[in-house]
């Protein structure tokens, strides 16, 4: 048996090869059960017979989705909880969650080995799969067709693992199917390089979008690419960057590569001219009737599918997240408790509400009162009874979605929807000092939430800053944003203006003993962002492996 790359100090070495790649195909009966060549070798699956078709070179890829499915929640306890977005009361406050919403995540946090670890399986298996399809392509057993769409879709799977890494973590190890070193990081370039030019063979191989937003498409690896000019053209910050700003409380200077950004737009572009992508009218977009594009508006572009704990690899516990505790909020007789994931403060509701009161997308973010379907009793989520729930982390597509889908954790996750496409050619457009052609793509989202447009004049970068958290708060995009901004101190410090953020906060209002005790954690985890956060923080800590052993990748500064 090979070794695993997560569970082994040697983690990544270009010669070791995941033996999940192999068992994923006879999991699910893809394999032949004789070999015509050799009857001697008791049919015993190796590299050399494991793709034997089309089929079995798109299961093969197919696999890398293992590692991606546990991930679906698990980076907004990364991406939202380091912001000013979010709390987490999931366990005692020495818990992963609490950690990073504290800003006290260390290498071995939780969530930070399980995003790292998980994101380098999926390139390891990836690698696999391309390696072993390109053999069994150049042999005769794989048409260009079946080549096209899985060493298609590996890239692309591969392309956005680095990105994510990448943003999260700086300079990274490379490892493809051509060899690399998984213990010695690559300055961000050379990063940058190489996702750019896997989305680029993914655009090339794969075919247009057929409105099933689960299958990676010309115009998903398009839409990925101006997200990858984007977040390159607002310059990462260097390792040596982050070092000189480690301890302090100070944020570095915002700069661009104007060519980069050029990039960006002729990709969004791409999306866009094709024609097979609009905004959803309605803004419906969470939940199993909306997932798939199932309302037939092409926005989702591409998806994380999930079926909850069934076959996949974990549901999609953003649901479970958000909405811990159903109708548990000490109202109409029932018990007070605490959820997973807690918006921060009422403020980011009444600030949005003062600024854009009729905002259709205000509702389906933030949820202020439910009924619960089962005693048709009103339930309150805005202070002093409680923060409001994170609206996108709930089923809103079915009646009783609040106490069913807790349970399924079936639904979806958006990687990436039209929305963002149009944004990203407005933003990388305002960058470059060109505001009166980024009215248009900037008005359609305005036009979608039923609020007035702006005009060349109104268009600033601040404006389209604000335009993120309308449009896509709670989408995994805080802390990303902020490191493209640098702006992340200034951003998480924005809670001391949070009402619960005061020391005299108890005076303010009358609580009961549980809402005093449950206002007293989000006062402390407000106190504790705004205390702790620090520039180390663009980048987060290289954590141990799965098994907690040391991966032997340089620390990131300040940890």
């Amino acid at each position: 048996m090979k070794k695993n790359i997560a569970n082994h100090s040697n983690y990544g070495k270009v010669n070791v090869i995941l033996s999940a790649a192999l068992s994923a195909i006879l999991s699910i009966g893809l394999v032949s059960c004789t070999n015509d060549n050799d009857d001697s070798i008791n049919n015993q699956v190796t590299d050399d017979n494991v793709v034997f078709d089309d089929a079995s070179a798109l299961s093969l890829v197919n696999g890398v989705y293992s590692h991606w499915q546990p991930l679906s929640s698990s980076f907004s306890f990364i991406i939202e909880l380091n912001s000013n977005k979010l709390i987490s009361f999931e366990g005692a406050e020495e818990k992963e969650g609490p950690l990073n919403s504290r800003f006290e995540q260390q290498p071995d946090t939780w969530y930070q080995i399980k995003v790292f670890n998980h994101l380098f399986l999926g390139i390891v298996e990836a690698n696999e799969a391309i390696t072993a399809i390109n053999k069994a392509f150049n042999n005769g057993k794989v048409t260009q067709e079946g080549y096209n769409a899985a060493v298609g879709k590996a890239k692309f799977l591969r392309a956005l693992a680095y990105l994510k890494l990448a943003q999260l973590w700086g300079e990274v190890p490379i490892v493809t199917e051509a060899g690399g070193s998984a213990t010695e990081r690559q300055d961000l370039n050379t990063v940058f390089t190489q996702i750019v030019n896997d989305f680029l063979a993914a655009e090339s191989l794969l075919k247009d979008y057929n409105g099933d937003p689960r299958i990676p498409s010309k115009q998903a690896a398009q839409g990925l690419l101006a997200r990858t000019y984007l977040v390159w053209g607002d310059n990462p910050l260097t390792a040596e960057q982050v070092e000189a700003i480690a301890d302090t409380q100070t944020d570095p200077e915002f700069t661009i590569t104007p060519s980069r950004l050029e990039k960006a737009i002729e990709y969004a572009n791409r999306v866009i001219n094709s024609g097979k992508l609009a905004l959803d009218p309605e803004f419906k977009l969470w939940g199993r009737e909306y997932e798939s594009n199932k309302r037939g508006t092409n926005e989702h572009l591409f998806t994380i599918a999930h079926d909850g704990d069934k076959i996949d690899a974990q549901g999609n516990h953003q649901t479970h997240c958000s909405w811990t505790f159903p109708f548990q909020n000490g109202e109409n007789g029932k018990q007070y408790k605490q959820n997973h994931t807690e918006v921060a403060d009422d403020d980011l509701y009444d600030d949005w509400f003062a600024e854009q009161p009729n905002d259709k997308r205000l509702a389906a973010t933030y949820f202020t009162e439910i009924v619960n379907p089962e005693d048709h009793q009103v339930y309150h989520y805005y202070s002093p009874v409680y923060t409001p729930i994170n609206g996108k982390g709930v089923d809103q597509s079915y009646d009783d979605a609040e106490n069913l889908e807790i349970k399924k954790n079936s639904v979806d996750r958006i990687e990436i929807r039209y929305a963002e496409v149009l944004l990203i050619k407005a933003e990388a457009l305002v960058q470059l000092g060109r505001s009166a052609d980024a009215v248009e793509p900037f008005n359609q989202l305005r036009t979608r939430a039923g609020i007035e447009g702006v005009s060349a004049d109104e268009l600033t970068l601040d404006v389209i800053k604000r335009e993120w958290d309308y449009e896509f708060t709670y989408e995994q995009f805080s802390v990303l944003n902020s490191y493209r901004w640098k702006n992340l101190i200034s951003s998480v410090q924005e809670v001391s203006h949070y009402k619960h953020f005061a020391d005299d906060w108890k005076d303010k209002q009358t609580y009961t003993s549980d809402q005093e005790a449950y206002f007293t954690k989000v006062h402390n985890h407000l106190k504790a962002k705004y205390n702790n956060v620090r520039g180390k923080h663009y980048r987060q800590p290289i954590p141990t492996g799965l098994s907690k052993e040391d991966l032997g990748i340089a620390q990131n500064p300040g940890y």
